[in-house]
């Protein structure tokens, strides 16, 4: 398995970028970055994503994209992955820009800083819950509940916890929280991407149910909710070294996190839902009353699509290549400066030149000057355009819901991302004009 870590002077591990010649021929086989387990091919989507030279952001030109002191030209990166993609030597490096982690405005000596200091904390984090759970960190990962409802401790789960058992009733509300949830996240993570190769190891598993527990830990006002690791799975491949994996996957999560959040009567994606509802209802409002007269109004059929941003009905490869495609397009030079509560912030309606460091999709909200970042992402309009190529299907087979979902699930493999996401910036124009129509 290929490990791709951003920690050298231009945030390459160039062991393991592929050769020029093959770059150039379009031959390389890029499934062997993410190797499937020969008894599971059968049952995996195809990958359609290939590298394309001049449009995919290659390992050359992403170094060539840095001044000598370490500054990132962005416009050029993001127009490169909004043409191609991202080659699979380099994601982990790029997306840790694109969601975020680092400002492009930032030296290689600044960002080795910050990067110590992240490790730093993550270990202290780690620490925190090792002392509360000894089996964090510890190689292995829970599988079976250690504690009741009431605190109480669950004297048989030693045997599938590796021996270890929670010795006194658990009084902290907090604490119990937390440990009612990690064998959830245990039984979840034996079920993530079981098909790679990369799970073959049980250390990696461990790794994602470390990162999974810790976030947790931190996030308790969110919880675990399953579809957190089909998120977080990808950084554990992307990142050698665990604490890296941590704060992507915490950045990417950012921008998902109140998805996930539930009440007893509600989940937080239903907003995105129901934007999702208005837009249908606005680009083809045959579709919708369709929908409607079906009872799939509130399209409850597409949380799954929204959670875990097409994992299901991609390949690895082709899920993680679209959301790079999302991400470049919805990138907002920002975004460093907020997560890390920074005052210095460049305005874009004070000088137009810095639009152009903004993705596709943000820049339309931008020169709007609205901010709903959370309701109107792209995802909703990938979703609007997934329903839009399934339009005759849908109004001439579908007869019920089940109909509904069986046709969206043959859609599995034989979607390609960038098609998608260029209908969805189609779709959202449509939208954005119908909309604001007198």
């Amino acid at each position: 398995m290929i490990s791709v870590v951003g920690n050298n002077k231009f945030g390459l591990d160039w062991m393991f970028c592929c050769p020029y010649i093959m770059w150039r021929s379009g031959g390389e086989d890029l499934q062997g970055f993410y190797p499937v387990r020969p008894e599971c091919l059968a049952d995996v989507p195809r990958t359609r994503f290939k590298s394309r030279a001049g449009k995919t952001l290659s390992a050359r030109r992403w170094h060539a994209a840095f001044t000598e002191d370490g500054h990132l030209d962005m416009e050029k990166v993001l127009r490169r992955i909004q043409r191609g993609g991202i080659h699979p030597s380099i994601k982990g490096a790029v997306w840790e820009f694109l969601l975020g982690c680092y400002d492009p405005d930032s030296t290689f000596d600044e960002r080795t800083k910050l990067r110590t200091l992240r490790r730093e904390q993550y270990a202290a984090w780690k620490q925190e819950c090792k002392t509360m759970v000894p089996v964090v960190g510890s190689g292995t990962y829970i599988t079976m509940a250690v504690v009741q409802q009431n605190g109480e401790p669950i004297d048989e789960s030693s045997v599938e916890n590796q021996g270890w058992v929670v010795k006194e009733t658990v009084r902290d509300e907090r604490v119990l929280q937390w440990m009612l949830s990690l064998h959830q996240i245990g039984l979840d993570v034996a079920r993530t991407d079981r098909y790679l190769s990369f799970y073959e190891d049980g250390a990696n598993q461990s790794k994602l149910w470390d990162v999974l527990a810790i976030y947790t830990w931190l996030n308790l006002d969110i919880g675990y909710v399953q579809g957190m690791n089909d998120i977080s799975s990808p950084m554990i491949i992307l990142f050698e070294d665990e604490a890296d994996a941590f704060w992507c996957f915490e950045r990417a999560m950012r921008r998902l996190r109140e998805n996930f959040r539930a009440t007893a009567t509600s989940m937080g994606v239903q907003t995105q839902l129901g934007v999702l509802s208005q837009v249908i209802k606005t680009v083809d409002p045959r579709l919708h009353q369709h929908l409607e007269d079906l009872d799939g109004g509130e399209y409850l059929f597409a949380i799954r699509m929204l959670m875990v941003l097409f994992r299901r009905e991609f390949s690895f490869l082709d899920a993680l290549y679209l959301w790079e495609l999302m991400w470049a397009m919805e990138y907002n030079p920002n975004m460093f400066a907020t997560y890390e509560e920074l005052e210095d912030r460049n305005n874009a309606a004070d000088d137009p030149k810095l639009l152009k460091r903004y993705g596709k999709f943000e820049r339309k909200y931008v020169n709007s000057g609205k901010n709903e970042r959370h309701s109107n992402t792209i995802a909703v309009f990938v979703v609007a355009s997934v329903l839009q190529t399934k339009n005759k299907r849908l109004l001439k087979e579908a007869k019920g819901l089940d109909d509904v979902v069986q046709i969206l699930g043959d859609i599995a493999g034989n979607l390609d991302a960038k098609k998608a996401c260029k209908e969805a910036l189609k779709i959202h124009e449509k939208f954005l004009k119908k909309a604001n129509r007198p």
